[in-house]
């Protein structure tokens, strides 16, 4: 990294810096983002009036602020949320959500967290209900599918440290235990997650689309552990990868 630095476009590394900042806040003032990175109100001004040209930012209606644009909000959205790109996996739930008889996902990663970009709710009296929000990737089947499709390097870029967040006591909490579980992902073609992310539920996860790092998903399907032993684990994996090849012909982006 430190070589690399000698390359740095001071004005670009700037802007770059200005819209990081835009991933854990809403608004900004030009005062409250020159003094997050540590220059010049005046600079930060120039920054943000040229992204602002841009659309990566907007001005809020007081005046007193920006926040992201529309070329910001579309860079950061992967796949599974635009109109389209959901009626096109709605005949993939549905088909799903009928073989496994549990409920279905369709899940992307962003950064180092997944988020549910649709769904379909099995019919069974005890079953797992459909949530917004999101939640940490390496404790989750859906998540580690997706890890699974990106470099060794990627992942530790991803995970710089070698502890990672504990969700249950079930949650991998070392980064060399999550690349070892990469690993055997990969060879298996599925991923899961063993009470990992809410004790007492059970995932299966198979890839869904996308070559791309932009439109890679998910297939999911979770129940309560009783009905997840690794046979019924087994058997939805294959049902999953059934209902994800309805999707090999079609383009998702």
């Amino acid at each position: 990294m430190t070589a690399a630095r000698g390359y740095t476009i001071e004005s670009l590394d700037t802007g770059l810096r200005l819209m990081q900042l835009f991933l854990t806040h809403d608004t900004l003032t030009v005062t409250e983002a020159a003094g997050l990175l540590g220059i010049g109100r005046s600079t930060a001004h120039r920054v943000l009036s040229t992204l602002e040209g841009r659309g990566f930012v907007i001005r809020e209606s007081s005046g007193r602020g920006y926040s992201a644009g529309p070329e910001l909000v579309r860079l950061g959205r992967p796949a599974g949320f635009g109109s389209a790109v959901r009626e096109r996996l709605g005949a993939v739930l549905e088909d799903a959500a009928r073989r496994t008889g549990e409920t279905v996902q369709s899940t992307a990663l962003i950064g180092d967290r997944i988020v549910v970009t649709d769904g379909r709710e099995s019919s069974h009296p005890v079953r797992v209900m459909l949530e917004g929000g999101t939640r940490p990737a390496h404790a989750t089947a859906g998540g580690k599918m997706l890890l699974s499709r990106m470099s060794p390097d990627q992942v530790c870029a991803l995970y710089p440290y070698e502890e990672l967040e504990r969700v249950t006591t079930c949650t991998i909490t070392s980064r060399a235990a999550l690349l070892a579980e990469l690993d055997r992902i990969r060879a298996a073609g599925h991923a899961l997650s063993l009470g990992e992310s809410v004790p007492g539920l059970n995932a299966v996860a198979v890839p869904l689309a996308g070559a791309g790092w932009r439109d890679r998903l998910a297939l999911t399907a979770s129940a309560p552990a009783g009905r997840s032993r690794d046979a019924d684990l087994a058997e939805r994996a294959g049902q999953l990868r059934q209902s994800a090849a309805l999707l090999k012909s079609v383009r998702v982006l």
